[in-house]
């Protein structure tokens, strides 16, 4: 039976790992994946995981299933810092989940049983977003997300809202926009949050990257303004960039609610479909999370890491943005960005040819990861820009 599948389009990311990897210049540039490096072009642990996998090794005695809802503790220390310290608990419950995915995939299914059967997404969006809505068998409605000016398209926004039913979701980007990295400015969120309460709509926030765009707090700010406007949403969390906790899969889904009976019903649906996916999620990196939370020397270091982290790609947009017009790439744009991703406005030859010539790697759409970008090689890749932009 299994010679009746139809073979799947490879990839294009693992594809464009395998051709840098076969790259023997020293001078080549990985702009593809999506993972922090540090100056040194390195993805390091955190210290401070660090310290709280020494603190599991010698006290976690027992490696038994936790439950589909996995490691409470963890998912009650993030309420918090995703929330507000003045959130009413109330409202909210959550459950782990494998990775940001996992907990898109939670919520996007939790709605389907809600009745919803559409969802608006900006675009372009992460590409698995569409993918686990197309998998759920949902409709997918798209909007623009980035005006012409480099800055998000609240108008294209509203104009979806205007044609939405009080049945649909809408999915939005909490900060730091994959693969953007343009977000809603704090006064666009203030105009955002009431629309979606009018239209009536289910919001899921995606809050992916947490602390890699302004701060905690800046970056939970249209979380927040929405959550004090709409009656219910969902939100998906992913620890595994502001952690590092990439292969650990490290995600948490919630539901907020002003109805008690409502908040249980979401956690119960959450637990069977979780059953029904991955059985338990994984307990490790949900557990180093939550020992760092529960410790306040632990939560400082961490903290500490991520300011370096979000101050490193402070740095690099600011490299990029004083190289001026390059071509027609407004480079000034970047600098008003957030989070590891900006989109180049390059043609697939362009792409093709700056990888040939010069040896930088991104992906076909032109999405950059900045942080693959250092002191070391930032102005041979802003040369080798020039080279192609204006040729």
């Amino acid at each position: 039976m299994l010679e009746n599948l139809a073979p799947q389009p490879a990839d294009a990311l693992l594809a464009l790992i395998k051709l840098h990897n076969a790259d023997p210049r020293d001078t080549k540039i990985d702009l593809g994946v999506g993972v922090y490096r540090t100056a040194d072009g390195a993805t390091p642990v955190f210290k401070a995981i660090k310290a709280a996998e020494a603190k599991l090794l010698n006290e976690q005695d027992s490696k038994a299933y936790l439950g589909p809802e996995g490691d409470m503790g963890f998912v009650n220390a993030l309420i918090p810092y995703v929330f507000g310290a003045d959130f009413d608990a109330a409202k909210v419950d959550g459950m782990q989940a494998p990775g940001g995915t996992g907990a898109v995939r939670l919520a996007i299914e939790v709605a389907q049983r809600t009745g919803v059967k559409r969802v608006w997404m900006g675009t372009p969006s992460w590409p698995n977003h569409a993918q686990i809505v197309a998998a759920a068998g949902l409709e997918l409605k798209t909007f623009k997300h980035t005006a012409a000016d480099g800055t998000a398209d609240l108008a294209a926004l509203k104009a979806a809202l205007e044609e939405a039913e009080a049945s649909d979701l809408v999915l939005l980007h909490g900060c730091c926009h994959n693969p953007t990295g343009v977000d809603y400015t704090p006064a666009q969120w203030d105009e955002i949050a009431p629309l979606l309460a009018a239209k009536g709509v289910l919001p899921l926030i995606d809050l992916a990257y947490q602390g890699l765009g302004e701060g905690m707090e800046a970056d939970a700010y249209g979380l927040r303004k929405v959550l004090a406007a709409v009656p219910e949403a969902l939100v998906a969390y992913s620890c595994d960039k502001n952690f590092g906790l990439y292969r650990d899969r490290v995600g948490a889904f919630y539901a907020v609610t002003a109805d008690k009976d409502a908040l249980a019903k979401a956690m119960s649906n959450g637990a069977t479909i979780a059953r029904a996916s991955w059985s338990m999620p994984p307990d490790h990196g949900a557990a180093a999370v939550r020992l760092i939370l529960s410790d306040a020397e632990l939560t400082k270091m961490w903290l500490a890491e991520l300011d370096e982290m979000r101050d490193r790609m402070r740095w690099v947009r600011d490299q990029l943005a004083a190289a001026g017009q390059v071509g027609p790439i407004a480079m000034d744009v970047l600098g008003t960005q957030n989070g590891l991703f900006s989109m180049l406005p390059l043609s697939p030859e362009q792409i093709l040819t700056i990888r040939e010539r010069h040896g930088v790697y991104m992906a076909g759409t032109g999405r950059i990861n900045i942080a693959g970008l250092t002191t070391g090689n930032i102005g041979q890749f802003i040369e080798a820009l020039r080279d192609v932009a204006t040729a």
